[in-house]
């Protein structure tokens, strides 16, 4: 990977494609949809820890605002959080339809805040983090 917009880009398409997986096994009320919800919010918190735990801070350590898109960005996460919870719930107890309006409101959530990131947020620590790129990576990769 070259940028930090390759790579987290490339891993909010992963998480998409398990969305889409988790979304159409609870429209067809298959009964492993609570598996591949599971599988999407699993890989949905590494992308978030990515965030969180390792490119945040450095950019917030970088531009010394800690105020700025990234609160914007936990806020967000903290929103996507709650409906992953909501999802799971619904599942647990064979609520498909209230699984699938609550997707319905993650998905345009994940839209718009995924447009920030790739739009504004991965462009500008691209650019300001580009000496500590791999190093980042790392972490991001190391972590669990």
């Amino acid at each position: 990977m070259h940028t930090f917009s390759e790579y987290l880009g490339g891993d909010h398409q992963r998480c998409d494609e398990l969305f889409a997986v988790a979304e159409q096994a609870a429209a067809a009320r298959d009964a492993k949809a609570a598996d591949a919800h599971t599988r999407f919010v699993d890989a949905m918190e590494h992308h978030l820890r990515m965030e969180e735990d390792v490119l945040f801070p450095a950019f917030e350590e970088a531009t010394g605002n800690s105020m700025g898109p990234t609160a914007v960005m936990r806020h967000e996460h903290g929103q996507m959080r709650e409906l992953f919870g909501q999802m799971g719930e619904a599942l647990a107890v064979g609520r498909f339809d209230d699984y699938l309006g609550a997707s319905e409101t993650l998905l345009i959530l994940m839209q718009q805040h995924n447009a920030k990131e790739e739009q504004m947020l991965y462009p500008m620590t691209d650019r300001m983090l580009a000496g500590r790129l791999e190093e980042l990576l790392r972490q991001m990769r190391d972590l669990q």
